[in-house]
């Protein structure tokens, strides 16, 4: 799809190097892929080989040393060509929690490798059946042997477990009732999948609404050397909160795309759709939800653009990032039902590709962070309001 919307910005020479490797990638590919319930395997492969999923691994390792705004553009410009970056978008910020925290021996044996392709750092273990949000509450443990840990536990809705190579693994290795408090004594691992898998560590599908791979995993007796430790033991929660800010300044950009997306399909709908022997694009019960639309997400747009900027500023930008998730969530969940409208009973149908966008966006409103936490958030950090949990 052309987007002929003017909104030209300082990342116009990105973008277009963007847009020229999604092109081979239309509408007839993302269909297949979903009717397939399959995984983008040539789309991620042409990402990778380009060197766009290593954007924001320094140049030392072998990656582009861009930061997080150029790494949204990224993001943004795969959903806007109808694509699905939640495929592919966790080797963008998983590897943060590695260079920020791992050792120089580990940085400078993972990241080389993930920059190239060879390996793949997709999935981050954290959220558990039991805990969901209240991650001090988890369960999984890492007991020290030696010079082993030993996991046991279970998480659920881990992605890409399949299409990975490592993994980003958040457990406790201090009982709760021995901490101070209780953010202390988690620890994070990366751990050798394939090593794992049929000796100690199990995944279970989750069959859901977006093709989305997704999981359940378990651990039983699963030994991890101890060099896969990340940074200090007992810390990892708090590494692990270093790096949302990151996620969800990308998950806004990947809304902000979807959020285009669908104002322009239902744009260009609008003006060749013939009723009554005008456009429809005519009608003001068309106009005023679009216009509406575009607005949001300009908006949305200002503020994702504001908390990459602080990030790679090294500034804190925990509100900011928080602000841009939940905005760019709505426009694209609102412009997801105004497009749907528009096209009536043509949205129902795969081959107009609404439906399936409409699927996908849905998901960021409950995930990475729910829009209520988001709210929960504002109250305690912005406006001074007691914690409510």
């Amino acid at each position: 799809m052309t987007h002929d919307i003017p909104r030209p910005d300082a990342h116009q020479a990105l973008r277009e190097a963007l847009r020229d490797l999604c092109k081979p990638f239309d509408s007839a590919y993302w269909q297949a892929v979903d009717e397939a319930r399959g995984y983008p395997e040539a789309f991620v492969k042409a990402l990778t080989e380009a060197g766009w999923l290593a954007a924001m691994i320094p140049t030392e390792f072998g990656g582009s040393g861009l930061g997080l705004t150029e790494a949204s553009v990224i993001m943004e410009e795969i959903n806007l060509s109808g694509g699905n970056a939640g495929s592919c978008h966790g080797q963008m910020y998983n590897m943060g929690t590695l260079l920020r925290h791992g050792s120089a021996a580990q940085k400078a044996l993972y990241l080389p490798k993930i920059a190239s392709g060879e390996w793949r750092l997709q999935s981050m273990a954290v959220t558990e059946p039991s805990t969901g949000t209240d991650t001090t509450q988890l369960k999984t443990t890492a007991i020290r042997r030696g010079d082993r840990y030993v996991v046991n536990g279970q998480k659920v809705w881990i992605s890409r477990v399949q299409h990975s190579d490592w993994m980003i693994l958040l457990a406790r290795t201090t009982p709760l009732s021995q901490v101070a408090r209780k953010s202390e004594g988690m620890s994070v691992f990366i751990v050798d999948l394939q090593q794992a898998l049929g000796q100690g560590m199990s995944v279970k599908p989750i069959r859901n609404m977006v093709n989305h791979e997704t999981n359940e995993v378990f651990f039983d007796e699963l030994e991890i050397p101890a060099d896969n430790l990340i940074g200090q033991e007992g810390q990892g929660f708090r590494y692990i909160l270093d790096g949302l800010n990151a996620e969800r300044s990308l998950i806004a950009a990947e809304c902000i795309g979807d959020a285009y997306w669908f104002v322009d399909k239902a744009r260009r709908y609008a003006n060749e759709r013939q009723v009554f022997g005008r456009p429809i694009g005519q009608n003001q019960g068309i106009q005023f939800p679009l216009s509406e639309s575009y607005i949001e997400t300009e908006a949305a747009n200002l503020m994702r653009f504001r908390a990459c900027a602080l990030f790679d500023e090294g500034q804190p930008c925990g509100a900011e990032a928080n602000m841009a998730k939940y905005l760019a969530a709505k426009a694209s969940w609102e412009a997801a039902n105004v497009c749907l409208q528009t096209h009536g009973g043509f949205g129902f149908a795969a081959e107009y590709d609404v439906e399936r966008k409409f699927r996908e966006t849905r998901l960021y409103q409950v995930a990475p962070i729910s829009t209520n936490l988001i709210h929960a958030y504002m109250a305690e950090h912005v406006l001074g309001l007691p914690r409510s949990f």
